[in-house]
Order: structure tokens, then sequence, then C-alpha cells
């Protein structure tokens, strides 16, 4: 009765964390490329469904705000 159920979360992690230990120089490469470019999926990983629901109201709040002041 006592599955051991992973999360989708943790098995990202733990594959992800798999890759690093097999490919060292892969990594650097990726690592050096998502410091210049970002990481759309590691940010919404980091905030989850609500985080990405607030940060989705706050820009469009910014862009109500920054349409009125400036037409």
């Amino acid at each position: 009765m006592n599955e051991n159920k992973e999360t989708p979360e943790s098995t990202r992690e733990r594959m992800r964390q798999e890759e690093w230990r097999g490919n060292p120089t892969g990594n650097a490469n990726d690592a050096i490329t998502r410091a210049e470019t970002g990481s759309l999926s590691t940010l919404a990983d980091g905030l989850g469904w609500k985080g990405i629901g607030i940060l989705i109201v706050v820009i469009i709040i910014i862009f109500v705000v920054g349409s009125i002041f400036f037409t």
C-alpha cells in the first residue's frame, strides 16, 4: 500500500541532477547560456501557478498605467 510516488517537480529535478553528473562540460555551456538569456521554465518552476498569475497581473497593470500616462 505504501507506494513512493514522485511528484513531477521532483522527477524533473532528479533527471536534471543525473544529467549534470553525466555531462559536466555540456552543463557548463548550459549554465553560461542560461545566465545570458534566462530560463523561462526555471522561472515558472520557481514561482508556481500563483506566482505566474501575480506576475501576469502586475505586467498588465504596468501596461495599463503606462498607456494612461504616455498617451
